[in-house]
């Protein structure tokens, strides 16, 4: 492959800013004057300022700032404040004192840990040429310190006073930031990080035209075109396809260089120390230096705190395709492995952390059916619909946020218009420790309450429910008895609901009387932010025998209140008695089944009376006028006949 495009900006930089570190008298001053100037400096200040090499400077065409530090105790604020800002730091040594080499582990390395430094580190012997000759190599001194800490990118010798490698210190730095090393391989194992072969697997897809498994003469001078705006030659395909031939016999077939020989090219480039060509290769694909998609390729989602995005039925379809595509054993589920598979190609699998591992119905074998699989993109583009989009691109999604997307009309409105759009609903699940909200949500996924994963903090489930010959996608967020008071300190902590269940274990005065009280906050909540929902109240434990003060004051509750009574259920006998088609169907009627409290009444007595009031006034105020103008015709009249 040719050499790397020397477009600038390659990893979004407008510029690169270089932090020179060290002992006193290690030759910091002098290294950056002499990198400046060309020359070596008679008099050198204590401390340069901050010293700017031009753009045309280097290659990449990205402009360098250097920044040189004092390293006396007054100046420790500045160092610390500098080696934040830097993107990449050199740390100095003096060849001619050992003493400095060894305060590199002992002091400096150790301290840009416990700074928590995330820039890459070059680390540098300067006054070359006062070392003994008969001193080790560099890299028989470096290779164990580099061993211990792995943030050093790479090291090197120089001489200021000889005009020797200064330059390639501060190529290294910048080479550093726009191409690093860390993000694309394990220099331990001697191998390409995960995350990069999971990049470089998308990309040889998308070139791979003909889905043949393999990038064909034309596709591989596409490829070279697409990313370093020059064709290939015939015969630099040929020896191209020899070279990994020779190392990797599996790496080209019949058809062309396979996704082993395309991995294996990358490899070498980098152990060659060419790291600029893949980095070229990631970013002409929309990879930042996280191996992720580039944020500004991702739009920002602008919305009402009551409005949620849904997908399209496009890209339904499209994800009804990969399903397909994926379920090789054809058992209409997806496997662990298959899942895995087709995640193959994103940075990782996004569901497999919390909030998404559970929260979908699985077959005996861990299987993921299509409606589970739909329910889970359901609730991660609720939740994150930007992290949503970014996995619909890795697997394969070729069309615009807004064909793959549609933001729901505003809560409010729905109220309003007595009705909703929606086809994906999120209620909350209110209640006690032990009332039941847990195995609520387990039964909702086809699960044993004893079936549900040791969790801290909220728990999700999603899944469809048929309702009157249409499909709506339920999710369940149970709130932990704890987190209701935090949850309720957000203004807009309601927005995203669509309904609220009550549970409450039926064979418990004190756990009914504290799901009133959860009612009531919540309640109160949606009155004074104007975020109401509707509640449901569901008494659970319904086989055990019932608490008859319990089921009596709930009920004198609900009716207060406007809501329909308690909905008794028992999920160990598996009588739900409908209950996820009635939280649907009280999500549809937005208007309906909202609590009112006591204070919420008041108000809206007064509310009605203070409309009376103005109505009387108006009307008042009319008939006024009407008399005055009446008044007046009769007086005119008057005058005239007069």
């Amino acid at each position: 492959m040719a050499a790397a495009a020397t477009a600038a900006n390659l990893a979004g930089k407008q510029g690169v800013r270089v932090v020179v570190i060290g002992d006193p008298g290690t030759g910091k001053s002098s290294l950056v004057v002499s990198v400046a100037t060309e020359a070596f400096p008679e008099n050198v200040p204590r401390v340069m300022p901050p010293t700017r090499l031009p753009a045309d400077y280097f290659p990449d065409r990205v402009p360098i700032t250097i920044v040189d530090t004092s390293s006396s105790p007054e100046h420790r604020a500045k160092l610390i404040a500098e080696c934040q800002a830097a993107d990449a730091v050199v740390l100095t040594y003096a060849c001619d004192r050992p003493a400095t080499l060894e305060r590199l582990s002992t002091f400096w390395l150790p301290e840009l840990r416990r700074l928590q430094l995330k820039a890459p580190v070059i680390v540098v012997g300067c006054k070359l040429d006062l070392r003994d000759e008969q001193q080790v190599s560099l890299e028989q001194v470096m290779a164990p310190i580099m061993q211990t800490f792995r943030e050093i990118e790479t090291c090197i010798e120089c001489s200021a006073l000889r005009q020797i490698q200064v330059p390639e210190v501060f190529y290294y730095a910048q080479k550093a930031v726009l191409h690093p090393t860390a993000p694309l391989f394990d220099q331990e194992a001697q191998s390409l990080k995960p995350r990069c072969v999971r990049a470089l697997k998308r990309i040889f897809i998308l070139c791979d035209h003909d889905r043949d498994g393999a990038l064909s003469d034309v596709e591989l001078n596409d490829f070279q075109v697409k990313c370093f705006n020059a064709p290939l030659q015939p015969t630099e395909i040929a020896g191209v396809k020899r070279v990994v031939q020779e190392k990797m016999p599996e790496g080209v077939n019949d058809n062309g260089l396979t996704l082993t020989g395309f991995l294996f090219l990358h490899a070498l480039f980098i152990e060659k120390g060419r790291l600029e060509t893949t980095w070229t290769v990631l970013r002409k694909f929309g990879y930042d230096n996280e191996i992720k998609l580039r944020d500004d390729l991702i739009p920002t989602i602008k919305r009402a705190p009551d409005q949620t995005l849904e997908l399209t039925s496009q890209a339904i379809d499209f994800l009804r395709g990969i399903f397909s595509m994926f379920d090789t054993d054809n058992d209409e589920a997806l496997l662990p492995a298959e899942l895995e598979d087709l995640f193959s190609t994103a940075p990782e699998n996004p569901w497999s952390s919390n909030p998404y591992v559970d929260c979908a119905e699985r077959n005996v074998l861990g299987g993921l059916s299509l409606e589970g699989f739909l329910s889970k993109w359901a609730l991660m583009t609720l939740l994150d619909p930007a992290n949503s989009f970014a996995n619909l691109i890795y697997v394969g999604y070729s069309g615009d946020f807004g064909s793959a997307f549609t933001t729901t009309r505003k809560r409010r409105v729905d109220r309003k218009k007595q009705q909703t759009q929606r086809n994906v609903f999120q209620c909350y699940v209110f209640g006690p420790r032990g009332a039941g909200k847990t195995a609520l949500l387990q039964s909702f996924l086809g699960r044993q309450p004893s079936d549900a994963l040791p969790m801290n903090g909220e728990r999700f489930a999603a899944n469809t429910v048929e309702l009157s010959g249409s499909r709506k996608t339920l999710v369940f967020r149970e709130i932990p008895e704890d987190d209701v008071r935090p949850l309720l300190a957000d203004r807009e902590s309601l927005a995203p609901c669509d309904v609220a269940v009550f549970v409450y274990d039926s064979c418990d005065e004190f756990s009914w009387q504290r799901t009133r009280d959860l009612l009531v906050e919540v309640a109160t909540h949606g009155e004074n932010t104007g975020y109401e929902v509707p509640c449901l109240i569901v008494a659970a434990k319904d086989d055990l025998d019932q608490s008859p003060l319990a089921l009596q004051e709930s009920t004198r509750v609900s009716q207060d209140m406007g809501i329909e009574t308690p909905i008794p259920i028992s999920v160990r006998l598996r009588d739900l008695n409908n209950i996820f088609c009635r939280i649907v169907h009280a999500a549809q009627q937005p208007h309906l089944s909202i609590p009112e409290t006591e204070a919420g009444k008041t108000r809206r007595q007064y509310r009605q009376l203070l409309n009376r009031s103005l109505m009387v006034v108006s009307v008042g105020a009319a008939v006024a006028v009407v008399g005055i103008a009446a008044y007046r015709v009769y007086a005119a009249r008057k005058n005239t006949s007069s």
